[in-house]
């Protein structure tokens, strides 16, 4: 199995330690070529104004959504802004998942906060039943699904913070800073 990192900016290097510890071979992605070959992308949190520009700039937009319609793609904060129809602001956007976001949503830096949550599908790869700890860093929240899209984990209050459709996955956390690697696992799946 062989998984790209989009590599334009963010937080590529962190999800890349993590699948090299599960002994997945990995290849940043900057250019369309090098998308060719892959069983499925990780889109890192970072800036995703920033990394749908640069996306825009190396000739990224159109080969991304096609790689999507058929490999599963996994967008952690930023990458699940870009990987939605509406971030209810004008930015480039992939559009593959029926999700609409709302940027900064819990605040700035400062209100970055860690959450411990259940998940179960996570026991598909673990069957240990246990939270999953989730870290926030000026994270979006997702405000609403459409059909076919379903939820995968909420805060206690019920707001969305993770989701799925299909192959596609987005989390508004940041697993690959937790030291826990179920979620890179459960991705695995997806893109077998």
């Amino acid at each position: 199995m062989k998984i790209g990192i989009l590599a334009l900016q963010g937080g590529f290097a962190e999800h890349q330690a993590v699948l090299e510890t599960l002994g997945v071979e990995v290849a940043q992605v900057r250019l369309p070529q090098h998308l060719a070959g892959l069983d499925g992308l990780i889109i890192p949190g970072g800036e995703s104004t920033t990394i749908g520009r640069l996306a825009v700039d190396f000739d990224l937009m159109q080969p991304l959504r096609l790689f999507g319609r058929e490999h599963a793609i996994w967008g952690t904060c930023a990458g699940a802004i870009f990987l939605s129809k509406n971030a209810g602001r004008e930015q480039p956007l992939l559009g593959l998942m029926d999700i609409t976001i709302a940027r900064n949503a819990f605040g700035r830096q400062a209100e970055s906060f860690e959450a411990d949550l259940d998940v179960p599908a996570l026991l598909q790869v673990d069957p240990l039943d246990r939270p999953f700890h989730t870290v926030f860093i000026r994270a979006p929240l997702i405000e609403s699904v459409g059909q076919g899209v379903e939820i995968f984990a909420q805060l206690e209050d019920g707001r969305i913070v993770a989701a799925r459709q299909g192959h596609l996955l987005a989390t508004s956390f940041h697993p690959e800073l937790t030291g826990d690697d179920r979620f890179h696992r459960y991705f695995l799946e997806l893109a077998k």
